[in-house]
């Protein structure tokens, strides 16, 4: 029996806590006028922010949704005000954050703390060493976010939480959300997206024993000795995904890893060696030879520039990428070298 989270509210509404999440929500979004307005005096505002959470009067704010391109699909994407929602979000995971991480197991991934990209492309290098794996199964959710049930993600709180208070901020960010599903864009999505499939990684770890299991949000990896076996799995996936209000994409794949490797968190990645996803490539590709035209012309570079030089010289690091990387990210190095 999973013990409880109870008694925390006080800490969550805490002037303390309020000013980490603060802290932590404004990183990286100092340029926007709503965080500037707020940094010139932020008390008075965490202030109002815990009156208003005391008193339960606390309603999320008005989304601004919009569509984005993301490797050929279409996501809507919700966003919100800094203050009070980003806060409030932040202020909630700090605390409650640990007690959903504890939840899952090692071989889940997103974006969360200690379970990157990167280290679940360890996880993979790793279970690619051994030679009697020779199958893969890839699948994902389909409409992930929008299809996830309001009312099953907060009895899966529930089981985690006693806390009343903290169940009603968690209804709130729910049940506010104007759409289907939980939105892409709130901090607090990364969170309760990885605890909603929580119940499926550990069925088929536990009483399915699928050893070489991966999952990254909702893509998921299974290998192993034999396709049957792969198949096998995938349907008892597929019929717990159903209990709990979703569907397997139709293009799920059973192959042999052998010679075309296994895509994953961007990379593909097969046993001797890991090689970038073609699409990251083409992005690279194109983004340094930007680059490359404005400092060919004398202009300088922004701090976008830089951003992206930065991301794109970590990304090849985890692969072999000596040619792609003299070709693209180096000759800037150079560059940057020489000037500074």
């Amino acid at each position: 029996m999973v013990k409880r989270l109870g008694n925390v509210w006080n800490e969550i509404i805490s002037i303390e806590n309020l000013t980490i999440a603060y802290r932590n929500a404004r990183s990286g979004h100092t340029h926007k006028k709503d965080v500037a307005k707020i940094d010139s005096d932020p008390l008075p505002y965490l202030h109002k922010i815990q009156e208003m959470l005391q008193s339960k009067t606390y309603v999320t704010s008005q989304y601004h949704i919009f569509e984005i391109s993301e490797r050929g699909k279409i996501r809507r994407v919700a966003d919100l005000p800094f203050y009070p929602d980003r806060i409030i979000h932040w202020a909630l995971i700090q605390i409650i954050g640990p007690k959903i991480l504890s939840n899952l197991i090692d071989q889940t991934y997103a974006a969360l703390p200690n379970r990157g990209t990167h280290i679940a492309l360890s996880k993979m290098k790793e279970y690619l060493k051994d030679p009697k794996v020779r199958y893969c199964l890839k699948t994902d959710v389909r409409h992930f976010f929008p299809s996830i049930d309001k009312d099953v993600i907060m009895s899966k709180l529930e089981r985690l939480i006693k806390d009343q208070d903290t169940l009603w901020l968690c209804s709130r960010i729910i049940y506010d959300y104007p759409e289907s599903g939980i939105p892409i864009g709130n901090y607090t999505s990364q969170y309760f997206a990885n605890l909603y499939l929580s119940d499926i990684d550990h069925l088929m770890k536990e009483q399915y024993h699928c050893h070489y299991y991966l999952r990254y949000m909702d893509d998921i990896i299974i290998l192993g000795y034999s396709k049957e076996w792969l198949h096998r799995m995938r349907s008892v996936m597929s019929d717990k995904m159903t209990d709990i209000g979703l569907d397997m994409k139709s293009n799920w794949q059973v192959f042999p890893i052998e010679d075309r490797g296994v895509d994953f968190v961007g990379y593909r990645t097969f046993r001797n060696y890991t090689l970038l996803r073609t699409q990251t490539k083409i992005h690279l590709k194109r983004a340094t030879k930007e680059i490359i035209s404005k400092i060919t012309a004398g202009e300088s570079l922004n701090e976008h520039d830089r951003g992206s030089i930065a991301s794109y010289s970590g990304i090849l690091g985890y692969c072999d990428s000596f040619r792609l990387s003299k070709s693209t990210i180096a000759p800037i190095l150079e560059h940057l070298r020489v000037i500074s």
